[in-house]
């Protein structure tokens, strides 16, 4: 290795030569996730045209070939030469990173997507792509591949004077997206209806042209995020019947915000800029909980429903039970770095709470009887949370190391280094004491449930820190939750949710993953939740053993070693039918086990929310209606 560092060693790329070096920096991952952004950043920009006033309707279409197009009908992108670039604008716009009408303020007022890089860095990841332009009474055509012009922009044939738009179609090249190429249909609906919710009366048409039938969704929603709020509540019984919605300007900033209670305790609260959500909050949100809080106090102390010898109503008492949407367009967006989690913009803080306090204060004057409910509700809440303080600090573990605190039934492991150490949560006795019989008793710590944990979609929070098997959980994960979370505390870096093959065990992982998306969504967020795989069946012959995890891969397996009266198939209906030296070979031993890890989607987490709710909360219809149209997906569970 040459020890010289100089000139000639600093390598330059030219055009999008960076974006293909480096695809994760522009897109995050070339995995799924990053395969469709890919349609996000081509369909922002043809909202973009909607926010300006210009675009009534988008359809993105996936092609037999698994490449995309979207068609719009705003303006069309512009054809003219650039004064700088000497080439057609549309070519500055696919080709030259951080070019568009997104900056200088002239093109868009307000706008999404990635700081103006989408187009560009969507062209550099395509095999090919192709982009027409109806301007004029003239089509023009363009074509590129793998970022580079192959085609001069041209007149390929004519179109009514009156028609106009864009429609761009692309191939994401292989070479980048070696994980999958092939779009999900249900992923681009979810999308595509929030844009549609957050976009007033935008139709958005999506079409998978890629089986035997066209499947075909239109998203059109004349009343925007009044609309959203209903969607999200589909699962929930409704506190009132009405939408409580505020919209106006300030400064230049538009505000919208809708918002409705129901009978359940968690809080469901979206935010948005520019119609990019915004998960970590940020100052719109700032100021939409803080008018919240205050107009409602206000409220309640004016009209007696709180006595002056009692405290406040905290933000938290108010909003449980709360679904929320919280938009916000304003021109110039700053972000707390290059993902857009968090908006820093102070002047959005103040024009949200102006908003929403004026017009929320008139809203509870006009309607009393749903300021009441509302009220006498966050005062329930407030009392129950007293009660879980009170129960909380019984159930506080005093320090991470302090043993003595531990739950009695948990087995746990000698090394202290959470990176090193991991927790299976597995469901009963039986299980639990094999599992404590196999594990690594160095870094594998034990912690059996007796049945089925409370439902927390249905519980408040008092009632939670009542329930001994949620009480052991927090108690040997250390975090404390809800407010008191601290991940600092943590002391597996692993937690690993390991249940029974069958439908009961289904529903107690789904009932594990709602107490920790609800109340430690950030262990979920960081990565530190897991579902084990036990096989399915145990297959013997000659005195070998197989196990296979799925029906196809036991057919695999069988095929292989001969079908005939010597296979000994055995179906495990429970982890408890396995010995110690089984489950420790097919599920615990760190060399051979397989372990599923749970994800957020942050930009999917309104759906993921509803998810929850439609599964766990108490109307039965919805999870009727969900339970049919996921049933194709469900592996074999002995139903």
């Amino acid at each position: 290795m040459s020890s010289d560092y100089s000139a000639e060693q600093i390598q330059i790329l030219e055009g999008l030569e960076a974006v293909r070096k480096r695809p994760g920096m522009y897109i995050g991952t070339t995995s799924s996730r990053g395969l469709h952004h890919l349609v996000y950043e081509i369909v922002d920009n043809s909202v973009d045209e909607s926010l300006a006033g210009f675009c009534t309707t988008i359809q993105v279409e996936i092609n037999e070939d698994n490449s995309i197009t979207v068609i719009d009908d705003g303006r069309g992108m512009p054809i003219d030469i650039h004064p700088k670039a000497g080439v057609p604008a549309v070519e500055v716009i696919f080709t030259v990173l951080h070019a568009g009408g997104k900056f200088g303020g002239g093109a868009y007022k307000v706008s999404g997507g990635l700081h103006g890089v989408g187009a560009s860095v969507v062209n550099a990841l395509s095999e090919w792509l192709e982009v027409k332009i109806y301007q004029g009474g003239k089509i023009y055509h363009q074509r590129y591949e793998r970022g580079r012009v192959v085609k001069p922009l041209e007149v390929i044939g004519t179109c009514r004077k009156s028609e106009h738009g864009s429609t761009v179609t692309f191939k994401p090249d292989p070479l980048i997206f070696q994980e999958t190429t092939e779009y999900e249909f249900e992923t681009l609906k979810t999308r595509l209806r929030e844009t549609a919710f957050l976009t007033k009366n935008l139709k958005i048409v999506l079409r998978d042209k890629r089986g035997e039938q066209v499947e075909e969704r239109t998203f059109h929603y004349e009343g925007g995020i009044k609309e959203f709020v209903t969607y999200l509540n589909n699962s929930k019984v409704a506190l009132y019947p009405e939408i409580i919605y505020c919209e106006g300007t300030v400064n230049g900033i538009y505000v919208e915000v809708a918002l409705q209670h129901n009978d359940a305790f968690n809080e469901s609260t979206y935010s948005y800029v520019n119609n990019i959500v915004t998960p970590e909050g940020g100052m719109h949100l700032t100021g939409f909980r803080n008018a919240l809080t205050k107009t409602f106090n206000d409220y309640a102390r004016k009209n007696k429903l709180l006595r002056d010898s009692e405290q406040n109503l905290s933000g938290d008492d108010i909003r449980e039970g709360m679904t929320a949407i919280v938009s916000i367009k304003i021109g110039e967006p700053q972000f707390e770095g290059q993902t857009k989690q968090k908006l820093g913009n102070s002047e959005a803080k103040t024009a949200v709470d102006a908003i929403v306090s004026e017009q929320l204060t008139y809203f509870l004057e006009q309607n009393p009887s749903v300021a009441k409910l509302i009220c006498e509700k966050a005062i329930l809440a407030q009392r129950a949370r007293e009660a879980a303080r009170k129960a909380r600090d019984i159930a506080r573990r005093k320090t991470a190391l302090d043993s003595t605190a531990l739950p009695g039934k948990l087995a746990d492991c000698s090394d202290k280094n959470p990176a090193n150490c991991e927790i299976f949560i597995v469901e009963g006795d039986s299980a639990g004491g094999s599992a404590k019989s196999a594990r690594s008793r160095t870094t594998q710590a034990i912690l059996p449930l007796r049945g089925k944990i409370l439902n927390v979609e249905k519980a408040r929070l008092d009632k939670i820190y009542a329930n001994a098997e949620i009480k052991a959980m927090i108690t040997a994960f250390g975090t404390g939750i809800h407010d008191d979370f601290d991940i600092s505390k943590l002391r597996y870096h692993k937690i690993i949710l390991m249940t029974d093959a069958d439908v009961d065990g289904a529903h107690i992982s789904t009932l594990l993953l709602t107490f920790l998306y609800r109340f430690m969504p950030e262990l979920i967020r960081q990565g530190y939740v897991y579902l084990a795989q036990p096989p399915l069946y145990k297959i013997e012959k000659n005195k070998k053993v197989w196990y296979a995890y799925s029906d196809e891969e036991l057919n695999q397996i069988v095929t292989e070693i001969g079908r005939d009266q010597n296979n000994k198939i055995q179906r495990y209906k429970g982890l408890g039918e396995m010995d110690a030296e089984q489950l420790w070979e097919t599920t615990m031993d760190p060399e051979k086990r397989i372990l599923r890890k749970v994800l957020i989607d942050a930009e999917s987490e309104s759906e993921l929310d509803l998810t929850f709710n439609t599964l766990m909360g108490d109307k039965v219809e919805p999870r009727r209606e969900f339970i049919l149209s996921n049933a194709k997906y469900v592996q074999n569970l002995d139903l």
